[in-house]
């Protein structure tokens, strides 16, 4: 399945026709589909090449040393995490994965909430620094594609910002490793959607990765490399009652000839600062569209959800 494709480069730098163009093709994809591929999505093609090497090292060192980035209390929101500790909500069994989270580093002598610091790797040389960089450029165009959903809602472009800036973003490296027994399930990642605003996805190293269409339907997402996967995840749902749905989506293993190899990806997930309330809003409920949520702050929610996946007690 080819997902609709949209040009970034027309809503930050085209004329006024063209920006409101993209604004509707957007929109209508994530009422439609829930995955947008994002081209001139200004995250710099050496950055996420260096991003790729250094989470390769990264989770080709001896589990012993990655265990000593693995922080007890912190339900997985910086450092690494193990393989086989997170699973999908409402499933028992755990995701073939292990992965390392690194997080917002707040500007401005912000105080509002309180950011654990991010681990440091340091038998990867530049570890560190790439996922600052690279961070910083998720947030960057992260922010863009929700000043044009604030613009498809009928809100001010810059509704989100305020809620972004400084928000719990989190950058997270995953390792689906190679398969060495035949699997109990065909499944690598259950099915699930994602927690936070918008989920940005640039160059998983292999295939993997499905949707599931209002058919009913599983289908694979392909992307072509200078593109980013871009899809709503649950809080931006419930902020527009149901509007712009998240959307469902898992990770299946490969055929038994690729067992021996690994599976890299590296989604960014844009959370906004805690204290946002995502009460719907206002111009999203209606008599055909009744409330559907109750109120809750993004904090609220999260660390609802961080206990269904069973990263948190």
């Amino acid at each position: 399945m080819s997902i609709p494709v949209v040009d970034l480069a027309e809503f930050l730098n085209g004329d006024l026709k063209k920006k409101g163009a993209f604004v509707q093709a957007l929109g209508k994809a994530y009422e439609e589909v829930g995955f947008v591929a994002v081209k001139n999505h200004g995250i710099a093609d050496e950055l996420v090449a260096d991003l790729y090497r250094y989470v390769q090292e990264f989770f080709s060192l001896p589990l012993d040393q990655k265990k000593k980035y693995e922080i007890p209390g912190m339900a997985g929101q910086r450092g690494y995490t193990s393989f086989g500790k997170e699973h999908a909500k409402g499933s028992d069994a755990p995701d073939l994965k292990e992965f390392f989270q690194y997080g917002q580093s707040a500007r401005d002598n912000y105080k509002e909430e309180y950011y654990a610091p991010n681990v440091q790797v340091n038998q990867v040389e530049a570890f560190n620094t790439t996922f600052d960089a690279a961070y910083r450029a998720f947030e960057k165009s992260g922010t863009a594609l929700l000043q044009a959903i604030a613009l498809y809602l009928g809100l001010e472009e810059n509704y989100f910002d305020q809620y972004v800036y400084n928000g719990n973003s989190i950058l997270r490296a995953i390792h689906y490793p190679p398969i060495t027994e035949k699997p109990k399930s065909a499944i690598r990642a259950e099915q699930h959607e994602d927690i936070n605003l918008i989920t940005l996805l640039v160059g998983a190293s292999a295939d993997g990765l499905e949707i599931l269409t209002k058919q009913d339907e599983w289908v694979p997402v392909t992307s072509l490399p200078e593109q980013i996967v871009v899809n709503v995840g649950d809080m931006l749902q419930r902020l527009t009652n149901n509007k712009l749905r998240s959307t469902t989506h898992r990770v299946v293993n490969p055929k038994e000839a690729l067992w021996h190899t690994s599976r890299f990806s590296i989604p960014f997930f844009l959370h906004p600062k805690s204290s946002m309330n995502l009460k719907c809003l206002d111009n999203c409920v209606d008599e055909k569209h009744p409330l559907v949520y109750d109120d809750a702050t993004a904090g609220e929610y999260l660390t609802e959800r961080l206990i269904e996946i069973g990263l948190k007690k």
